[in-house]
């Protein structure tokens, strides 16, 4: 009869996850992870030919967990509410998935896999940037009838920089944000969508 593995491929990116969120991507070895699961290391090589490999996909799990609840929020409903909705998933998901938060918003792609990808995981990162890409592109169209290289800049400011800049001192105390951080991200975002016109250089008439 055939033995039941202990551990799933889940089960060791959840480790190796949860070691990069304690003490950064570069402290993550394959020891490391085989000592947090209580596993031979064995065990590890045989799911992932790499520790390049397994770090490059704590990045890559992570980040599609995050776009898949982004896209969701930015286009459920008129473009102001369902923007402000999205900025706000910001703190959300660092209160909910602290560990994935620390992960995608205190460290680089880079930082998880050194020198170059291969191939598959190359092809899947290009993927989810080009997804986000042309998310915030169809969201800046839809939010501001325009989506120049000016509009993109300050619908990325309210949607990603802003959420970003309110939260990182609480990431980085390992603490969940409180609802003031809510508050001023709101009024970041109503602010910036209502300057839109004065901030925006006016397009040239065809």
């Amino acid at each position: 009869m055939a033995r039941h593995a202990k551990f799933s491929n889940d089960d060791v990116i959840d480790a190796a996850a949860r070691l990069a969120a304690r003490s950064g991507p570069a402290q993550v070895t394959i020891g490391a992870i085989a000592s947090e699961l209580s596993a031979p290391t064995g065990s590890i090589y045989h799911r992932f030919a790499s520790r390049d490999q397994l770090l490059g996909e704590v990045w890559l799990r992570t980040a599609a967990n995050f776009q898949t609840q982004f896209a969701a929020r930015l286009f459920a409903g008129a473009p102001r509410q369902a923007g402000l909705s999205a900025a706000l998933l910001v703190p959300a998901f660092v209160r909910a998935e602290p560990i994935h938060a620390r992960i995608l918003l205190l460290h680089r792609r880079e930082d998880f896999l050194q020198g170059a990808w291969p191939e598959t995981m190359a092809q899947r990162a290009q993927a989810l940037k080009s997804e986000m890409d042309t998310g915030l592109r169809r969201f800046t169209r839809s939010a501001l009838d325009r989506s120049d290289s000016a509009a993109l800049r300050l619908i990325k400011f309210a949607l990603v920089d802003a959420p970003l800049a309110a939260v990182l001192p609480h990431l980085r105390s390992d603490e969940p944000p409180p609802p003031l951080v809510d508050g001023l991200i709101e009024i970041a975002f109503c602010a910036t969508l209502d300057a839109a016109e004065k901030l925006l250089p006016r397009r040239k008439s065809s």
